[in-house]
Order: structure tokens, then C-alpha cells, then sequence
């Protein structure tokens, strides 16, 4: 079996609009595909035994053991492998559940889709599971444990802490998108101006100034104590002579702590002696230059948190300890320990694995003991000196038991420390007690403290302190989101993409929109390129000066990885015409429907998808829609509009000469057609359609009819408003004409425009794109014979796999289909067919480019425009 591609998908995708998190493996089975599961000698009994687990998997029969009945009758490897990537993930702590197995248009070639929670690890449960199937298959031995461990490493290694995964969690639950930033713990939630940031448990809110402080163990408690807040006696040092003052002044027993430590690292306790007090201070001194020595307070280790300014948990928290039984060693105790169920890789479950490190052995050295040593029945032995949840800690949740007047004291230290998230370490006999009876003392303050200890404590109630962070970065009335309009379509999407961006910048949003040109922030250009994919619309949906975002979204960020966005307010579909047909198993227009269809599935339940009622596809796709649907058409009486209106819908038609928005039996008339400059007088029919789009959207979006109106009335088709997009260049004796059409429709929308063109000669300068079907490319050159006179062929670029010349040997067929003797001949470079073209003009004539690299054909255009502007311009000679 040969892997051919692995895809992550990340957003909404053709599989599933709420599984954006997909793996989408492409899987030849080569000679598998002749093979079913029941005609493999023994595959059953040794999947059964390597993988027993998978007897949970219900499969199509619906039982559990479902799976195995199907493969026992016969299935396909695909579906195994769909079902062992989806099981071995589950063994590695990470339990998904969804799967598909799709056969594609070749024979033997199947889509493996199965969910995944971090995707490194989802794109290595695909190759895994092919290797175990395939070992499977020949009878060999695998090694699945150290895959399953290998899956454990790559999530420690990339995936959020619990703390930042709680309030991710927490989010996703309240609705508020969120982005991840970096691979670390930087996330992002909410979108554009309403975004916003926090990195683990610090959040915007939290202030430098108290992070600073609460870093220096020293300021923190010199604060505190002014304060008249209970802390432990101590002094910092820097030096191993300090050593001796801290035991004149302070007194044994002592606890060395590194100045700039966290997560208890460099940390040693119950420091007797002073040959204990140098070690303890050298190995403090390897995390920070400044040590901290203070007396050693007996009692429990508590942890309160405080999130803006409000006690919302405690915990009681023990280092990870072991219990004699007279029976066992230490590290006999220690392993046993390791085996409880709750106890886990990094941080996979409620509690860690106990490790041995040089903490350990210190304690139990200082207690006369070795891993060898066999502990009474009853006994125990603490091996870490820190109650850290990270290094096998344990924890209790106390919070209903704290004293008001405990609350009252840590609630102030968040304010005199000015955290908004803040943790802080009591050591006392209980808290149930004021520390000022108890004798109860402050240890530290941390900014960033972890939730797990509170979202999972190994004893009591679980505690939503998540909950609490969301409450304060969007406390009610705060918006995380701002308004979404995606458009997706074979033809007219940047048109349409543009015209709405118009139209809600003039109406005063800061708008942010990405298009097959570039992203755009208003009117600037941020980058250039096809920026019509995830990525681009992430990069809008990051930008915290952006209001409202209008996203081009095209079939190839659809299919490469879903769409960047969870969901939109309206969804609008130009059309669906055949163009990229057979490429990425997309082979019909229902495929493409497919496709674009997932914008439409996008939408909110009470949002909008606006749908060209003049297409079949696109009226498929409103029959089955889950929001509300508005329908647009250059025809009033298009019989899906005449039944859509009675029903009360809405509508945007082309209706005696208006632009009009049709509700029930209600019209409202926009603007006459002939006097929108994009419609070119009303002569272009899909710039029409354009137009109808782009009203609709913004109309069911809010916006006032007469600001449409003005909107409308001030976007000009310029190389500057729709680059590529029908850019008319005047001379003096002539016109050129430049657009992006492409494939057959763009082409037939020229050809339309072209009828209304009065020239004694239309000059077309054409090209056709490698990656398209044969019938495609000489469509295009049928086309091109039906409206130009004289033909020029140009393929320096987007060969796409095939030859210039096979590209322009099909161009050709088409051509002479038409006309056997249409004027014809080759120019490969755009630049010279360019100005050949010129060479070729007289007094009228009309010269259309239909170029796939715009940019260039502009620059070529204006340069020559510049030029009889200067009076140095005569028609170039032919190259």
C-alpha cells in the first residue's frame, strides 16, 4: 500500500462542518484492493490479538464487536486502517471516534478521514496504522507500545497545558473562537478588535509591574510583610559565605529556594545541618544567582487561587509520596504507585507519573534510606519535596472549607501584588482557621499559577476556574466575534468580494478582506498573492484593528484544510460552472457543489446563505440548507424567486431596469443598472449578477438601502477597484481590454460583453491552464473563435504538468472547430503578445487580453498608456 498524501484538516471541511479537526489521508491499496480482510489468511485472529481494544468499535452494525464482525465478512484495508488509527490514538490517551473511508474516482485509491485531537499526532496515527496493517497482512510482529509511546511524546510535546487547555475548553463551550499563536501557549481568543490574548494563565489583563514583582521572591515578601501579611522568616543570598548569617538569623530547620524559580525547581526543605545548607544553597544558586533561605514552617502545603481579585479555588497539596507495607522497596512502592489509573504521561491524566531525579534520592538520603530500602507498613515516604501536580504531586480541594477571613487576606494579596490571576502558597495546619491563630504563613505569590490541581484535584470537587478567566476577559455585553461575510463561486468571487468590502467600508467598518490578489485592511494591500485560503483568512480574523471581515474562500483551501473560520453570518455562492473538474478527486459539478457547498454549511443557524437562483446547483444547495437562504437573479420572473417570495423569503432582482431587493410582495429599488459602473451600462450579465450578490449580502447584513446606493454608484472597475476584473485601457486609436477569465463561463461573460462592442476588428489574446480537462482547454478556444477576429496564443506560464504545445495544440482544435480558418498564430511571451497585439490594431479597435497573470498584463498596459500620454507611444512592431 502506498501513502500518496496527508492532509490536516483544521476548519469546516466536506467531511464535517463541527469536526474541523480531521486527518484526510490519500491511500493507493495497490494490490490490498483486491484483497478483502476475510481472504487474508489469519488477519482477523492477529488484529484481534494486537489490538483486542477494537471490539468497542461499533461499526455499521451498530454492537460493540461490530468492527470485527465486518472484518470477519470481508472489508477493505482502508476501513481497518481508518479503525487502527482511530484505536491507537485512543490507547495514547487521546479518544476521537469519528472516521470515514471513501473509495475516489480511481480505483484502488481511497480517503482515510478520522478525527485527531493534536495533529502531529494525527498524522502519525496514519503511516502508523498503515505499517501495523501491512504487518498485519504478512504475519510479522510490531512493535505497538512504542508507537503508542512515541504518540504520548509528540502530544506532551505540542500540545496546550492544562491550564491553557482548560480555558481553551471553556471557550469552545461558550462559543468564542480561538486561534493558537505559536507553539507554545500564546492564544488567541476571539477575532479582530475583539480579540483577546493570554499565554498559560497570563492574560492581557495581567500587569508587567506584577509579574515583576510576583517573580521576585524577595520584593513579594517585603511587600506582604509591609503589609502586615503573615510570611515566613528569611533573607536572600548570594554567595556561599551568606550561608552562616541565614543560620545565625533565621535558624534551623530551612528551606532554599532559587529567587527566580518556578514549578518548585532548585527547591530543598527541612535543611538541618549546615553541610545540608551549603548543598541545598549551590543547588538553588544553579536556577537563579539569588537564593532565598527561609525558616521551615511545618504544617500543609495549600494553594489558593485568586482571578480578579475574587477566591474561586483551594487546594490542599501533597508531594508525591509512597506507603510503606513492609513487604515492598521503595522503588518497588514507587512503581506500584505508577500503576494507578489516574496517573499518566505528562499530563494526560489527573495525576503524573512518579519519577526518580536527584530530589529524591537527597530525601531519602536524608533519612538514611536508599530505593533499596523496605519502609514499615504504614510509613510515609515523601520523594519530591514539592507539592507539585507535575512531578507526581497529589491535591485535595478544599475550598468550601477556607475562613472568610483567610478569603479577606488572600484576596488583598492579589490586589497589593496587582495580579488578575494569581496563585498563592500558604503553609499552615489548615485554612479552615484565620493564619493569624494558626500561625499560618504566606510561602509566595506566582503569576501564571496552573489550574490543574482545581479542574482535576485527586480528591473533592472539580472547579470550573476557567470559567472565572472568561468571565473577566468577556464579562456580559462583550462580543468575541465580528461579523463574517464568506464568498465562494466558480466566477465573480473577488468581484463580489470587493464590491462588499466597498460597501461596508463606506459604511463605516474597518474592514479587513482577502481576495485572490492580496489581503486587504481597508484600502491597503497587507500581502499579494491568491490569498484565498485558511490562512489568509486567519490572518484577517488576527488583526485587532478589523471589524468586520469579508473572506474570498476558495475550492483549494477548502479541500487543502478546511475553511479558517468556525462559522459565518452570511454565506454567499455566485455560482458553480465547471472549472478545476479532476482535480483532487473533484470529477462533477455535484463534487464541486460539495465543495462549495461547505460555506453554505458555515453559516449560522440564524444567518444568511445568498444563492444565485439562476443555478441548479445552487438552488440544490439551498433546498437542504440549515440557515436562512435569500435567492438573487438578473430574472424577476425566475420561477425559484416567484415561489421563494411567496413564501415571504427575500430576494435581490434585476427588475425593470433596477437593481431591486424583493421581500414577500414588498420591492425595493436600489438603483438603476445602467448607472452602476461595474455593469458597464447593464451590458455585462454576470458583473450584473455581481452586483445582485453584493446588494443582497449587505442588505441582509443591515445596511440602508440608500447607502448601498452610494456604494454602488462610487466603485469603479479599475485596475486600481478590481484588478484583472474587466480593466479597460483607453488610446488613442484604440482600446485593450484585460481580465482574469479563464475557463469557459469567464469566457462565455466576455463573449456577452463582447456583443455590445462596436470594432471593426476585436483582437483576443488567449491562454490555456494545464491543470484543466482536454474538453476545458478547447472549450476556451471554441469560445475565443466566437468572439474575436483575430487570435493570439500565448502559454509561457501555468502549464501545470502538460507541454506549451499540448496545451496550445488543444486551444487550436478548438479554435478551428469553429472556423478552420480563423486567423491564428502563437506569441508565447504575454509581454510580446502584447505588443504584437498593439502592432496588429487600427482606428477602433478592441483588444482583449484574457490573461491568468494579471499583473503583469496591467503593468505592460499602463506603460504604454505613460507612454503616448508623453507622446513617445507608436504602435510596437511585431516581435
Amino acid at each position: 500500500m502506498k501513502i500518496e498524501n496527508i492532509q490536516v484538516l483544521r476548519g469546516p471541511n466536506i467531511w464535517s462542518i463541527n469536526r474541523k479537526k480531521l486527518i484526510q489521508m490519500r491511500l493507493d491499496l495497490q494490490e490490498m484492493e483486491h484483497k478483502p480482510t476475510n481472504e487474508i489468511d489469519g488477519f482477523y485472529e492477529r488484529l484481534e490479538k494486537l489490538l483486542p481494544s477494537l471490539y468497542s468499535h461499533r461499526c455499521s452494525p451498530g454492537v460493540p464487536g461490530g468492527f470485527f464482525q465486518r472484518v470477519i465478512a470481508g472489508t477493505w484495508m482502508g476501513h481497518v486502517i481508518e479503525h487502527i488509527a482511530l484505536e491507537i490514538q485512543t490507547l495514547a490517551g487521546m479518544d476521537t471516534g469519528f472516521g470515514r473511508t471513501r473509495e475516489t474516482k480511481t480505483k484502488g485509491v481511497y480517503n482515510v478521514v478520522f478525527a485527531y485531537i493534536e495533529e502531529k499526532v494525527g498524522a502519525f496515527a496514519a503511516e502508523s496504522a498503515v505499517r501495523i496493517a501491512e504487518a498485519l497482512i504478512k504475519g510479522e510482529d510490531y512493535n505497538l507500545e512504542a508507537d503508542i509511546q512515541e504518540m504520548r511524546e509528540i502530544r506532551e510535546n505540542t500540545r496546550l497545558g492544562p491550564s491553557t487547555g482548560s480555558i481553551v475548553e471553556e471557550a469552545i463551550a461558550r462559543d468564542i473562537p480561538w486561534i493558537r499563536l505559536n507553539n507554545q501557549s500564546l492564544v488567541q481568543l476571539g477575532y479582530g478588535k475583539n480579540q483577546v490574548r493570554f499565554r498559560a494563565t497570563m492574560t492581557e489583563k495581567t500587569s508587567s509591574i506584577a509579574v515583576d514583582i510576583a517573580s521576585n521572591k524577595d520584593e513579594t515578601k517585603r511587600m506582604l510583610q509591609e503589609q502586615a501579611i503573615p510570611v515566613a522568616k528569611g533573607m536572600t543570598i548570594s554567595s556561599v559565605a551568606g550561608v552562616a548569617e541565614v543560620i545565625r538569623k533565621v535558624g534551623f530547620p530551612l528551606v532554599f529556594k532559587p529567587l527566580d524559580g518556578n514549578h518548585g525547581r532548585g527547591i530543598s526543605i527541612n535543611i538541618r545541618t549546615e553541610e545540608e545548607a551549603i548543598a541545598a544553597y549551590e543547588h538553588a544558586a544553579k536556577i537563579s544567582r539569588r537564593v532565598i533561605a527561609e525558616r521551615f514552617i511545618t504544617g500543609y502545603d495549600f494553594r489558593v487561587l485568586v482571578i480578579d481579585n475574587k477566591m474561586v479555588a483551594a487546594a490542599l497539596r501533597d508531594p508525591a509520596h509512597v506507603t510503606g507495607d513492609g513487604i515492598l522497596t521503595i522503588q518497588q512502592l514507587i512503581d506500584k504507585e505508577n500503576t494507578d489509573p489516574r496517573r499518566g504521561y505528562g499530563h494526560e491524566n489527573v495525576l503524573t507519573l512518579i519519577s526518580i531525579d536527584r530530589d529524591t534520592l537527597d530525601l531519602l538520603e536524608k533519612k538514611g534510606y536508599t530505593l533499596d530500602t523496605v519502609p514499615v507498613k504504614g510509613e510515609k515516604v515523601f520523594v519530591k519535596s514539592t507539592a507539585n501536580l507535575s512531578t507526581g504531586g497529589t491535591s485535595v480541594d478544599v475550598t468550601d472549607h477556607v475562613h472568610p477571613q483567610n478569603v479577606f487576606i488572600c484576596e488583598r494579596i492579589s490586589k497589593i501584588i496587582g495580579l488578575d490571576i494569581c496563585g498563592i502558597d500558604i503553609m499552615a495546619e489548615n485554612l479552615h482557621e484565620p493564619l493569624t491563630e494558626n500561625g499560618g504563613v504566606i510561602l509566595e505569590v506566582n503569576a501564571a499559577p496552573g489550574f490543574r490541581m482545581h479542574i482535576a484535584p485527586s480528591e473533592g470537587l472539580p472547579r470550573n476556574v476557567a470559567g472565572h478567566v472568561l468571565d473577566m476577559l468577556y464579562p456580559p455585553g462583550k462580543s468575541a466575534r465580528i461579523p463574517i461575510i464568506a464568498i465562494t463561486g466558480t466566477n465573480g468571487k473577488t468581484t463580489t468580494t470587493r464590491l462588499i468590502a466597498h460597501i461596508v467600508r463606506n459604511n463605516g467598518h474597518r474592514v479587513g478582506f482577502t481576495t485572490s490578489d492580496g489581503i486587504y485592511v481597508q484600502n491597503t494591500m497587507m500581502l499579494k498573492g491568491d490569498t484565498t485560503g485558511p490562512v489568509s483568512s486567519e490572518f484577517i480574523l488576527k488583526d485587532p484593528t478589523v471589524d468586520f471581515a469579508v473572506l474570498e474562500t476558495a475550492r483549494g483551501g477548502i479541500l487543502r484544510s478546511g475553511l479558517g473560520f468556525g462559522f459565518c453570518d452570511i454565506g454567499v455562492i455566485t455560482n458553480i460552472q465547471a472549472d478545476h473538474l479532476g482535480l483532487a478527486d473533484i470529477h462533477t459539478l455535484d463534487d464541486l457543489a460539495r465543495v462549495k457547498g461547505t460555506v453554505l454549511n458555515s453559516v449560522k443557524k440564524d444567518g444568511w446563505g445568498v444563492l444565485n437562483a439562476d443555478n441548479e446547483y445552487c438552488v440544490r444547495l439551498g433546498n437542504k440548507a440549515d440557515c436562512n437562504i435569500a435567492y438573487f437573479s438578473r430574472n424577476e420572473n425566475n420561477p425559484i424567486i416567484k415561489a421563494h417570495c411567496r413564501k415571504g423569503g427575500i430576494a435581490a432582482v434585476c427588475e425593470n431596469g433596477f437593481i431591486t431587493i424583493q421581500k414577500g410582495d414588498w420591492k425595493i429599488r436600489v438603483q438603476r443598472t445602467i448607472l452602476i459602473p461595474l455593469t458597464f451600462g447593464g451590458t455585462v450579465p454576470f458583473m450584473i449578477e455581481n452586483v445582485l450578490a453584493a446588494t443582497l449580502a449587505t442588505f441582509l447584513w443591515g445596511f440602508k438601502t440608500e447607502d448601498i446606493k452610494m456604494s454602488l454608484e462610487t466603485f469603479i472597475p479599475s485596475a486600481a477597484q478590481t484588478p484583472g476584473r474587466m480593466n479597460i485601457f483607453e488610446f488613442k486609436d484604440f482600446r485593450f481590454m484585460i481580465d482574469f477569465a479563464h475557463n469557459p463561463d469567464g469566457f462565455n461573460g466576455i463573449k456577452e460583453f463582447l456583443r455590445h462592442i462596436d470594432s471593426p476588428l476585436k483582437i483576443g489574446i488567449i491562454a490555456g491552464t494545464g491543470d484543466r480537462r482536454d474538453d476545458d482547454i478547447r472549450e476556451v478556444g471554441k469560445i475565443a473563435a466566437e468572439m474575436f477576429d483575430y487570435i493570439i496564443l500565448r502559454q509561457e506560464k501555468h502549464l501545470r504538468g502538460r507541454t506549451e504545445e499540448n496545451i496550445l495544440t488543444l486551444l487550436k482544435e478548438g479554435i478551428y472547430s469553429v472556423d478552420a480558418n480563423k486567423p491564428c498564430e502563437v506569441v508565447s511571451k504575454e509581454v510580446d503578445a502584447i505588443k504584437h497585439a498593439m502592432s496588429l490594431a487600427k482606428p477602433g479597435s478592441f483588444i482583449t487580453a484574457l490573461s491568468d497573470v494579471v499583473d503583469n498584463a496591467i503593468e505592460t498596459v499602463q506603460n504604454y498608456q505613460e507612454q503616448e500620454r508623453n507622446g513617445l507611444f507608436n504602435s510596437p512592431p511585431a516581435p
